[in-house]
């Protein structure tokens, strides 16, 4: 039948709607269109040509009253001048796809915050179509990470995430200013972060201060190589989690000295001696109390982890060295094995903590990007397309302002 439909309703740009039939017995609503002669053949390059033949191509679009929605086109085999043959391009179809952009858009604003499992299962989709359906908008939308464009950069921020299970990571760099993620790729080696370092320009070099990071060799050689002025800071998170570390492993030594009551006393004890004190309960503080009455060597570790949280609330880098080493005087002196093993680990890297009192930086925002990471990869249960899972982390530091349709790609 012959139809009249608002081209603001339909927005196919360039076809004019023939007819439309819904066939119940497969729930599917189809609209079929044929080229609207107004309009001159352009390709992706906005080049003209000359119309070779006519091609008629069969896309999925929005469900619609809950009917699959699939929209008949027709599309023109231009000749351009060089005598090559492309065809046209198209507002609402991206090239060599077969879904609209606008139902693109709203599959990948599920997957946002979806399993791509449950998008495909609500679509009736395949799993490695919904993913390349995301992925394909990702592309068109996310701005291009491009480091010789940065500008005005003065904290950088470096760390790994894993990519899967096993030595699978990427290495992601944060502008410590703003939060956002401004790199990301495969691999931790210093040649990694070194790449994007040796992109900036000398003028933006000149400008960075300091870069934040864990206490990983290969990152600071990075830094030493290609920031030589920077200053590099260890986070005071990544400090006290190997002195975490160290309480546990000596309070597991404590256990296996201590007779069947001290046991039972040391039992259960791990949290109550990580956490902070203003987060216990009434209960385990009681607990605690009577654990460092008994045990004296855990109640020196206490003490210790209590002194050393102090340690950057001093303000100049000479004030926060001294302090760091009368700390490591009374740490030597417990005679406690994994201690003294601490204690050389502040040693080596004394220069990076106390750096902080120049540059008082936290990762708390690459902390905070690495756990979002963590659940696109549950989410997914692992994702073996890289460049996806690079989009994917990109897309994090992107607030979600797409609107539901959208015409063109950014």
């Amino acid at each position: 039948m012959n139809i009249n439909i608002p081209a603001s309703i339909l927005d196919l740009k360039g076809q004019c709607v023939n007819e439309i039939n819904c066939n119940e017995a497969i729930n599917t609503i189809t609209i079929v269109c044929h080229r609207d002669r107004r309009f001159r053949p352009t390709d992706s390059h906005k080049q003209l040509g000359t119309i070779n033949r006519y091609v008629r191509r069969t896309i999925s679009d929005l469900p619609l009253l809950s009917h699959r929605v699939q929209i008949e086109i027709e599309l023109i085999q231009m000749l351009t001048k060089d005598n090559k043959r492309h065809m046209e391009s198209c507002d609402f179809v991206d090239k060599g796809c077969y879904y609209t952009r606008r139902f693109c858009c709203v599959v990948s604003g599920l997957c946002r915050y979806m399993t791509i499992s449950a998008v495909a299962k609500h679509f009736d989709l395949r799993w490695e179509t919904v993913k390349n359906m995301d992925k394909q908008y990702l592309q068109n939308t996310l701005p291009a990470l491009n480091p010789a464009e940065l500008v005005n950069l003065k904290y950088l921020g470096v760390d790994e995430v894993a990519r899967a299970k096993g030595h699978d990571y990427m290495t992601v760099v944060y502008d410590l200013g703003t939060g956002k993620l401004i790199w990301v790729h495969e691999g931790r080696k210093a040649e990694i972060f070194s790449a994007f370092l040796k992109q900036l320009t000398d003028a933006t070099k000149q400008g960075i201060l300091a870069v934040a990071m864990d206490m990983g060799p290969a990152y600071q050689k990075a830094v030493h190589d290609d920031l030589p002025n920077a200053d590099i800071i260890f986070d005071r998170f990544h400090v006290m989690q190997n002195y975490s570390q160290a309480i546990d492993n000596q309070r597991r030594a404590e256990f296996r000295r201590a007779d069947r009551p001290g046991k039972d006393l040391i039992r259960g004890s791990r949290f109550l001696l990580l956490k902070n004190a203003d987060k216990l309960s009434e209960k385990q503080h009681d607990k605690l109390k009577i654990l460092l009455q008994e045990n004296e060597n855990i109640n020196l570790l206490y003490m210790l982890k209590e002194q050393l949280q102090s340690l950057w609330s001093h303000r100049t880098y000479d004030e926060m060295a001294n302090a760091l080493e009368n700390w490591c005087q009374m740490a030597h002196q417990t005679d406690m094995v994994y201690i003294k093993n601490f204690t050389k680990l502040l040693h080596r890297h004394k220069e990076g903590i106390c750096n902080y009192a120049k540059h008082p930086l936290t990762t708390a925002r690459i902390e905070a990007g690495n756990v979002a990471i963590g659940l696109i990869r549950k989410r997914a249960r692992g994702i073996r397309d890289t460049e996806y899972f690079k989009l994917k982390i990109r897309q994090l530091s992107e607030p979600h302002k797409e609107p539901l349709f959208y015409k063109k790609p950014i």
